[in-house]
């Protein structure tokens, strides 16, 4: 225990640094707060008996600033400043981000870069990154691990286990990811698209999603010309592995094939924290019309846009987010006017129905179709039995100029008819060689008489 001590003198322990690492990893700067809410979200719900938020927030962090008390003597992290708030910020070094490469399993080029003024100004861009994440995520506590907590504790808890859920885990996501227009993924050209946020979750129906984090305090020209960057990064190609040209995002995530006159960009999600003087609603109304080119769809027939080339950009707020989370009706998509749930703003649900509708036409269609010739078909001129499929095909088949020997009969009334015509055929042909031998008699007696009145 002493040498343990000794490595580890705040007392962390391995799951809880390997924790921290992967929290950090992603977030690459980040509180001690925020990294608990992430990856201990029980500890938000005990230490409740205590007097002020503040001290019950220094013994929920406790273990997680230990942690990182610990990572920072391994040279694994270092501070980072503080936050406007007085916060404390942490950042990896880069024998860290290559250990927390190591824990999420990605290698350097997946790593992303540092956040833009990480450690300088409060780290105010990457504290709101943060918070984008978490409130993404939604945590939910394990309730096994607040038991015994005051009734409060533990009826909040539940609510929070109870709401709807967020979008995959920390390793759903990676922040400061290159989109390379010119250059190479390790090494991007001078003015590329860097995406605060990227998020792959195809188990929840998002196989990729770029997140734009800001804090109302960019002009909205600044903000729109991001998305020509965007739009650079999404029509460059490269040879891929088989030799094809394809998207080069193609070639390092993976996502569905275009439907039906609907090739679409992948999406953007634009997230605005109100920090700043700018309105965000009017950041979002001046971002949309900038951008309109990169967005605005056709309208098809059936009553519906479709987006081929286009890139689906949606907006919403950091407190309408942390609210409603991706599945209630936070999102603005650009171009129409209701908020929608995630899923719904950056899909197509009016062409979704259209089809549907479509497809259930041709479905009754065809159902009428097939009822109509049921009613058609032919019925055995014997037992009445409706044709089969086969027979009907047999019966008006031709075959070198020959038809069907029973065309009205079915199959096994055919059968039967063609056996009493083979047992009628064979009876009169032992009627023929019964009378042959009797016909032969009586010839060869009225040849005798002939030849004997000619002798005679």
């Amino acid at each position: 225990m002493a040498g343990k001590r000794k490595t580890n003198e705040a007392g962390s322990s391995t799951g809880l640094r390997a924790d921290v690492l992967r929290a950090l990893g992603v977030l690459k700067a980040a509180t001690a707060d925020q990294i608990q809410r992430l990856s201990s979200p029980h500890l938000t719900y005990r230490h409740t008996t205590k007097k002020t938020a503040a001290v019950r927030k220094e013994a929920r962090t406790a273990s997680h600033r230990g942690a990182l008390n610990d990572l920072r003597r391994h040279g694994l992290s270092v501070d980072g400043g503080r936050t406007r708030g007085g916060e404390e910020v942490s950042l990896l070094t880069t024998s860290g981000l290559a250990a927390a490469g190591l824990k999420l399993d990605r290698g350097p080029e997946e790593m992303g870069g540092m956040p833009k003024s990480a450690g300088r100004s409060g780290a105010s861009h990457a504290m709101t990154v943060n918070e984008t994440v978490l409130a993404m995520i939604r945590p939910k506590p394990d309730l096994d691990l607040v038991a015994g907590e005051p009734a409060e504790a533990v009826a909040a808890a539940q609510a929070c286990v109870d709401a709807p859920d967020g979008i995959g885990t920390i390793t759903s996501y990676a922040t400061e990811v290159a989109l390379p227009a010119t250059g190479t993924w390790r090494n991007p050209g001078v003015g590329c698209a860097w995406a605060d946020i990227v998020l792959t979750a195809p188990e929840a129906g998002l196989p990729l999603l770029f997140i734009e984090a800001d804090n109302c305090t960019e002009e909205a020209p600044v903000i729109a010309a991001k998305f020509d960057k965007y739009m650079r990064h999404y029509r460059r190609k490269v040879k891929d592995t088989d030799g094809k040209d394809k998207p080069m995002w193609r070639t390092r995530w993976s996502a569905p094939d275009p439907q039906w006159g609907d090739a679409t960009h992948p999406p953007v999600l634009l997230v605005f924290h109100q920090a700043g003087k700018r309105s965000a609603l009017k950041q979002m109304e001046r971002v949309a019309d900038l951008t309109r080119e990169h967005w605005q769809g056709q309208w098809a027939e059936g009553g519906f846009r479709i987006y081929k080339g286009k890139m689906p950009i949606v907006a919403t707020t950091l407190e309408l987010l942390r609210e409603h989370g991706p599945a209630g009706p936070a999102f603005w998509r650009f171009g129409r006017e209701d908020r929608q749930n995630l899923w719904d703003a950056i899909g197509n649900p009016r062409r979704d129905a259209a089809l549907a509708r479509r497809a259930e036409a041709a479905r009754r269609r065809v159902a009428r179709e097939a009822a109509e010739r049921e009613a058609q078909r032919p019925v055995c001129g014997d037992c009445g039995t409706k044709f089969t499929d086969d027979r009907l095909k047999a019966s008006i088949a031709v075959d070198w100029g020959r038809g069907d020997s029973h065309p009205h009969l079915c199959d096994d009334c055919k059968t039967r008819a063609l056996e009493a015509e083979r047992q009628a055929e064979a009876a009169e042909r032992e009627r023929q060689e019964q009378e042959l031998p009797e016909a032969e008699a009586a010839q060869a007696s009225k040849a005798g008489g002939w030849l004997g009145r000619w002798r005679s």
